[in-house]
């Protein structure tokens, strides 16, 4: 009689849950500078997320690669945002930047504008902008002759000026014109006793 050795049963080792911690962390700070880099201010700090969160990435893709790690697709996922939050912050600078240097541009340049007053009005009640550095002066010339002109230096932003020319009791035609370095940058006419030709907002 032939005896058989039963043969023994052994349990499947469990399986090694995923380790890489450098990768994950890598990931999560990615993730983090992304999300925030396109708001103002708080995308300031995605600068050095970001850039954390590629550098511990790339360690933990090396990681995998050396045997040291597993868990290679989150360290991957991890360059590819850090990589985008690096790419947004940038394109976010470009923008602000320009922004910034549109402005002093405009904060700085200097500007001839020329007011004219014509028609066939008797006299004309004038309003108009003079400029002191950053305020704008209302100036008021009462029972003015027509045509009449005024030229004006500027530096900076034009944004709220006046001119307003407004026909005596006795009516007839108004025109007023705004001229801007050169270029016609507003006019507009108006007839009768009182009538107000507007050619503010240039």
């Amino acid at each position: 009689m032939t005896d058989y050795t039963p043969l023994q049963q052994h349990a499947a080792p469990p399986a090694t849950p995923p380790r890489n911690g450098l990768g994950t962390a890598g990931f999560v700070l990615g993730l983090i500078g992304l999300v925030i880099a396109p708001i103002p201010l708080a995308g300031v700090v995605a600068w050095p997320l970001s850039v954390l969160g590629l550098i511990l990435s790339a360690v933990g893709v090396a990681r995998v690669r050396g045997g040291k790690a597993t868990n290679k697709g989150l360290s991957i996922a991890g360059v590819i945002v850090s990589l985008l939050g690096l790419v947004v912050s940038i394109l976010w600078a470009v923008v602000i930047g320009k922004a910034i240097s549109d402005v002093n541009d405009q904060a700085t340049q200097h500007h001839t504008v020329v007011y004219q007053v014509s028609g066939d009005a008797k006299t004309v009640d004038i309003d108009y902008s003079t400029f002191d550095r950053n305020t704008i002066v209302i100036n008021t010339e009462t029972s003015a002759a027509v045509p009449w002109t005024k030229t004006v230096e500027a530096t900076g932003f034009l944004a709220g000026a006046q001119f307003t020319a407004t026909a005596g009791p006795d009516g007839g035609s108004v025109t007023c014109k705004v001229i801007v370095d050169g270029k016609e940058a507003k006019t507009a006419t108006a007839a009768g006793p009182g009538a107000v030709a507007g050619c503010t907002g240039f």
